[in-house]
């Protein structure tokens, strides 16, 4: 049986906390604000007996609590993790989902970004619970759907995140001629119900995550550093086909270290966005203590 294991994360609402697990736990995305709401979800059930819980959202491989103001997360959160973590490794239901028939009504549009050797694929549905980059067809080993994109020639990387696929490609080949094949191929392995990244990969991503975070303790500026960029700049670079990661801060030089993902690395504007984007953003929130910006992987 799977064993599950539990990440907590905060969102920009102190009121809602994120419990990530490390394997996709339902097909649908559900909201219950009662236990009333709750009928066809049991867990959910179970966690409107918590005083505290006011509205239980349920959607791919996490759980978001939002809470009455009666109590502070930081006092219950590890209780929450860890009733969760029983619950799920016990076998118990999430959600009573209905049967989803295996060959499932995709659609994927293709969408052109700033860097002009990337194009995004917009799938209508959620197809991983984190993201993915692949350089190469070696380190594509636990992407079925990765590995089978670097067959086409014209194929140099994958970026995966949450209902998209961004895919870079060498000079030889136009993309007039390799969106439309790039489309099909993504859309027709989706709608096939193949797994587009192992359950093992997803859990080794989860586990990381756990471990940077208990390993790393981040300073105030640095905590509200990855506040601004969670909410204003990820967004906007998601919509573009990439992904922006926060490395690291020294506060002797005020440099902001960032790793830029997917359409954003290597791009041609995004030294552009950077300094005028980004660095400014900071700039004007946080003062003296931000300097400048650096992409680490340029």
């Amino acid at each position: 049986m799977k064993e599950y294991h539990i990440t907590v994360v905060a969102t920009n609402n102190p009121a809602i906390l994120k419990f990530e697990a490390n394997d996709f736990l339902v097909k649908g995305s559900y909201e219950f604000k009662n236990i009333d709401e709750a009928k066809d979800s049991p867990l959910a059930q179970q966690l409107f007996y918590l005083p505290f819980i006011k509205t239980i959202y349920i959607s791919g491989n996490f759980i978001a609590l939002e809470r009455f103001d009666i109590v502070d997360w930081k006092d219950v959160k590890d209780e929450v993790a860890q009733q969760l973590v029983e619950y799920l490794n016990a076998g118990e239901p999430v959600v009573n989902e209905p049967e989803f028939s295996k060959k499932q009504a995709i659609t994927v549009y293709g969408e052109v970004t700033p860097n002009p050797a990337v194009m995004k694929f917009v799938a209508n549905k959620r197809i991983v619970p984190a993201t993915f980059e692949f350089k190469n067809i070696d380190e594509a080993k636990d992407s079925e759907l990765a590995k089978e994109l670097f067959h086409f020639p014209f194929v140099k990387e994958v970026f995966i995140d949450e209902n998209y696929v961004s895919v870079t490609k060498y000079d030889v080949g136009d993309w007039d001629e390799a969106a439309p094949q790039l489309r099909e191929f993504i859309r027709g392995f989706l709608s096939d119900g193949k797994e587009v990244v192992s359950s093992s990969a997803i859990s080794k991503e989860s586990e990381a995550r756990s471990q940077s975070a208990e390993k790393i303790t981040l300073d105030d500026t640095s905590r509200q550093i990855v506040d601004i960029l969670e909410e204003y700049v990820k967004p906007a670079v998601a919509s573009d086909g990439g992904n922006i990661v926060f490395q690291s801060y020294e506060e002797n030089s005020g440099t902001v270290n960032v790793i830029l993902q997917g359409a954003c690395s290597g791009c041609p504007s995004s030294t552009f966005t950077l300094k005028n984007g980004i660095e400014n953003m900071l700039k004007n929130m946080l003062g003296d203590k931000v300097k400048e910006v650096v992409a680490l992987n340029g």
